[in-house]
């Protein structure tokens, strides 16, 4: 797309207006030259211009850096900015759209930039409202009537305090369920990540459970003989309400090559485990949970997961 700006002599101080999905909202104040606002915008225009691209997650400070204001691209609906600035789009195109943004932001990476390796870039997917209320809710009862089946979980290494959580093997009930919709949605997944379709094979899954102060450190899900044919990792998150637990957050992490390795490079994407959503990434990326704090330590106030791994097949 082609877009005609109006121009400015020198950066200001512009208060921006960030508007939420479900009514919410946040100002702050911004330079017209801000990366942060580079990036706002340019969310805000692959929304508009229905552009596939890659969930992004905004951590913006507030309140003099005491807070942050943290949330998913797809959730950002409109920009209203003061004094306003407008971007325009060419009437061969569309009718021109006040989405009232800075000029100074470049709309397009400089020639003289270096070129990314998309491949060292974490990507993922985070779908909200997976299932329906009514089999979120059933899942959340069957689940409590399997407390005394949970056991504790293990890591392939067998190191010690590297993982702490309890899971559930065998849930016949809903693992069939999940298996059918992940089928069912894994195309427009792969669309979503610019990705190319691949011969599925097994798609595993467990039932896992966090509560007061479990976590599991950095590690990836494809990293040995038997788990090499994993290609995506999914996690779907579901939780009693009001939610009685806080932390609990996937980072994933950018990569880097070493001795022809992929390994985890500083950078990372923080996933906030919504209730009733379910997260896709590439089984290779390097990730962690972060410690989750349940001050009753009670099961049923746990962060609950089914996760798995879609396998290419043989």
């Amino acid at each position: 797309m082609t877009t005609t700006i109006q121009q400015q002599t020198k950066p200001q101080e512009v208060k921006v207006k960030i508007l939420l999905t479900g009514g919410h909202q946040c100002t702050i104040a911004l330079k017209s030259d801000a990366p942060l606002l580079h990036r706002l915008v340019k969310t805000l225009l692959d929304h508009t211009n229905q552009t596939a691209g890659f969930s992004t997650l905004f951590q913006i400070p507030i309140d003099d850096g005491r807070s942050a204001l943290c949330f998913p691209g797809e959730h950002l609906v409109g920009l209203v900015t003061e004094p306003p600035i407008y971007l325009q789009q060419p009437p061969s195109q569309q009718p021109e759209i006040p989405l009232e943004i800075p000029v100074e932001i470049p709309l397009e990476i400089p020639a003289s930039a270096p070129p990314v390796n998309d491949e060292l870039i974490s990507r993922y997917a985070q779908i909200d409202n997976f299932l329906t209320t009514a089999e979120k809710n059933k899942l959340i009862k069957y689940v409590l009537a399997k407390e005394s089946q949970f056991v504790t979980t293990s890591t392939s290494t067998n190191a010690e305090d590297y993982r702490r959580s309890m899971v559930l093997h065998s849930f016949p009930e809903f693992s069939e369920l999940m298996v059918n919709r992940i089928k069912a949605i894994l195309p427009d997944v792969l669309r979503k990540l610019n990705l190319t379709s691949f011969a599925i094979g097994e798609i595993e899954s467990q039932l896992t459970m966090h509560n007061d102060n479990n976590f599991y450190k950095l590690h990836n899900d494809s990293g040995s003989p038997d788990t090499a044919t994993r290609f995506f990792t999914y996690v779907y998150y579901f939780n009693r309400e009001p939610k009685a637990f806080s932390g609990g957050e996937l980072l994933i992490y950018d990569s880097k090559i070493e001795n022809n390795f992929y390994v985890a490079d500083q950078s990372f994407r923080t996933v906030e485990p919504r209730n009733n959503s379910i997260v896709f990434f590439l089984s290779r990326y390097m990730h962690e949970v972060l410690p989750v704090s349940c001050p009753s330590k009670a099961f049923a106030d746990s962060r609950f997961t089914i996760n798995g791994w879609v396998r290419r097949a043989n």
